[in-house]
């Protein structure tokens, strides 16, 4: 595919759940100073406000509904982006085992990912980004020459969620995120595959951070863009 020369460049981040995408996505946003846009939280807000309407997050229909008169904004603060539902942030309501247990179900629905895609791709307009999700590289940015995609194997993974204090099976999350016929998670044509299971934090930055630079990350300023 031809890249399509934009104001500003995204390096696209996805992989499975508790690979460490998000831990890595923040630390190589402050790293290279960009803003850092999480689209799961996202997910989880359209989630939180279907289940606060006491809708069944496995209806497309009773979702559809809802989003139809849901209030989505993203604002950016201290580098990182922050979704608001009416112009306020959910908080820790995000991170709930009842969200938890239904955003795939929620994040399946087309209308839901086409609402939410649009606003991710929205904020490319503003400036330099690092994103992490499930089809950020593939459906998102697709265009993106930086593409990484961070795995590890199911009992690290289960052990992270442990740790967050999720109960949740790793195994079941990636079936349904797998299986999903809208924009399932896969390995993105062109991405970097990183296996973060033995790795600490800071060693998957350096090694994202290399392939970057590999990748012309550094030196693609040199390169003519449209304004």
């Amino acid at each position: 595919m031809q890249r399509q020369h934009t104001r500003f460049d995204a390096i696209a981040i996805d992989g499975p759940a508790a690979s460490g995408k998000s831990t890595v996505a923040k630390v190589l946003a402050q790293t290279l100073e960009l803003t850092m846009v999480n689209s799961g939280e996202m997910y989880r807000a359209v989630t939180l406000s279907v289940l606060q309407h006491g809708a069944n997050p496995s209806s497309a229909d009773e979702v559809s509904e809802i989003l139809k008169e849901l209030e989505l904004s993203c604002i950016v603060e201290d580098g990182a982006s922050r979704i608001l539902i009416s112009g306020a942030h959910p908080g820790e309501a995000l991170r709930s085992e009842t969200v938890n247990a239904s955003v795939s179900a929620v994040s399946a629905i087309p209308e839901v990912r086409r609402k939410l895609v649009d606003l991710q791709r929205s904020l490319l307009n503003q400036n330099d980004l690092v994103m992490e999700g499930r089809d950020i590289g593939s459906v998102v940015f697709p265009e993106t020459p930086f593409k990484i995609y961070i795995e590890a194997s199911e009992s690290v993974r289960n052990k992270r969620r442990a740790d967050e204090g999720l109960s949740d099976s790793v195994s079941e999350r990636d079936r349904l995120d797998r299986t999903r016929k809208t924009a399932p998670l896969v390995v993105p044509d062109g991405a970097v595959v990183i296996d973060s299971s033995q790795m600490t934090i800071n060693e998957v930055v350096e090694h994202s951070l290399s392939n970057l630079r590999e990748l012309g990350w550094f030196t693609r300023n040199s390169q003519p863009k449209e304004e």
